[in-house]
């Protein structure tokens, strides 16, 4: 069943987003060679706790950690560790937090220090994936509009879209429905709604679509090694119109 939220529901919800926002430009200031993941998830899990928040991430079905830290070929999930980052890396930043009973949910990659030029192309198109996914989430839209618009933007660019992970709803639980795959053909599923707030997420390779998951049960990686990346923002549908409740500089970023 999919939850729409009341406008004061939204508001309550703004402000868990508002958070994880907050924290996620931090973190990618704080990012760059020399850094650890787990210097990364120390940072967040003490501005959380500063807040008053409480993760969403740690202890979800066992996950370790605060953050998630996904370096290079790894798509999401990654855990983090002692590793060091090094000029050239991409690293995605994946984290949640819950205020006042409600969850709010966003990622961004970041570059560390100067990285290649197809490294660039590859955070540039997965941005730009999310922000046309955000663009489709209209009243009175369909839900598989939001990911034809990635998966068309993703393609056309050469690049290819994961299809193993989605994005969800978001509320009073990290994960509700619906499911938001990042591909698809438009016209599909449920009409879109005012109320619903939807985790709008693209996970985007930089080669073949194909993922497999490590030992550790949790950290996804390409199969073909290439570079992957993650942006993800939680966007409640109005009648005006998307609204992004992470947006970190204002613009939907």
């Amino acid at each position: 069943m999919i939850v729409c939220k009341s406008p004061a529901e939204i508001a309550r919800m703004s402000r868990a987003n508002a958070l994880v926002a907050a924290i996620l430009t931090e973190l990618a200031t704080a990012t760059g060679p020399g850094v650890t993941t787990r210097d990364l998830d120390a940072l967040a899990d003490r501005r959380i706790r500063e807040a008053g928040a409480r993760a969403a991430f740690k202890g979800y079905r066992g996950y370790p950690a605060t953050l998630c830290a996904s370096v290079n070929e790894q798509v999401v999930h990654g855990i983090p560790s002692d590793r060091a980052l090094v000029e050239g890396d991409i690293l995605s930043l994946d984290m949640g937090v819950v205020v006042d009973g409600f969850y709010g949910d966003s990622a961004v990659t970041v570059a560390v220090g100067r990285i290649a030029p197809e490294a660039a192309r590859l955070l540039q198109v997965t941005e730009e994936a999310l922000a046309h996914g955000i663009g489709q989430a209209q009243v009175g839209g369909r839900l598989s509009d939001i990911g034809h618009a990635v998966q068309q933007w993703v393609e056309t660019n050469g690049f290819s879209v994961v299809r193993e992970f989605v994005g969800h709803g978001i509320g009073q639980a990290l994960h509700e429905e619906p499911q938001i795959p990042n591909y698809g053909e438009p016209g599909r599923g449920p009409r879109l709604a005012e109320g619903m707030v939807l985790a709008i997420e693209p996970m985007v390779n930089a080669g073949k679509p194909g993922v497999k998951v490590l030992g550790d049960g949790w950290t996804a990686v390409t199969r073909d090694g290439s570079l992957s990346a993650h942006f993800e923002h939680t966007v409640a549908v109005t009648a005006d119109g998307p609204q992004v409740l992470t947006a970190r500089d204002g613009a939907g970023r």
